[in-house]
């Protein structure tokens, strides 16, 4: 079947993606969502994404957005209701995930698979970074989300990724002396909109019904 909508090619556990549907969600937009098995990448993505990594936003008219900081940005510029886009904090909202995305990130991705990278031990990988974690509590220690009172792109720019972090080991992430971050990571795990982001949808197959997200029925 064919579809209006733009199109979103995502992948329910990776965190890029799961940002990019954060920021639809928060946008109150809608999109077809099109989920892949990453060992199995549709053709249809690879086509107008030959990177095959998710997100892919196809938008109506062929625009293809393929990196997850510009399908947030495009969606809050579309429609931002609850300010995620306040102009007081956009830049130190973006110096935040680009140290996330540039920094943090390099050492989870060692963290969490420490067995493949032996330079290090896990506990070594995990300290690194561990040293993003501290300014977000220093951050938590003076308001509820990361920038104020109220969420902004970096609270869910920033927020899977401290998810996976703590999900490589719950009992060590737990018992680390971040009790601001603990509560904050706690509260959205809990966030109706982040567990409509983590809603289970089959993968997407070529004569598939449209699946439209979110479904408001």
């Amino acid at each position: 079947m064919t579809s209006s909508l733009h199109r979103l090619y995502s992948f329910r556990r990776c965190p890029y993606a799961m940002r990019a549907r954060l920021a639809i969600l928060f946008a109150d937009l809608q999109v077809e969502l099109r989920e892949i098995v990453l060992k199995s990448k549709p053709p249809q993505m690879l086509t107008i994404s030959p990177k095959g990594t998710v997100p892919v936003l196809q938008l109506s008219g062929g625009t293809v957005i393929e990196e997850s900081r510009e399908i947030m940005m495009w969606a809050l510029d579309q429609n931002d209701p609850q300010g995620l886009l306040d102009t007081e904090v956009i830049n130190q909202a973006n110096a935040l995930i680009s140290q996330n995305d540039n920094e943090f990130k390099y050492w989870l991705d060692r963290y969490k698979y420490a067995d493949r990278h032996t330079d290090m031990t896990q506990t070594e990988y995990r300290q690194r970074g561990e040293k993003f974690l501290q300014i977000l509590e220093e951050l938590l220690t003076k308001n509820s989300f990361l920038l104020g009172d109220s969420v902004s792109i970096a609270d869910i720019g920033i927020m899977p990724f401290v998810r996976q972090f703590a999900h490589v080991d719950r009992e060590v992430f737990y018992n680390l002396p971040y009790p601001n971050l603990q509560r904050w990571l706690q509260e959205w795990l809990a966030h109706p909109i982040f567990l409509q982001v983590m809603t289970k949808y089959p993968p997407w197959q070529e004569d598939d019904e449209v699946v439209v997200f979110p479904d408001c029925t």
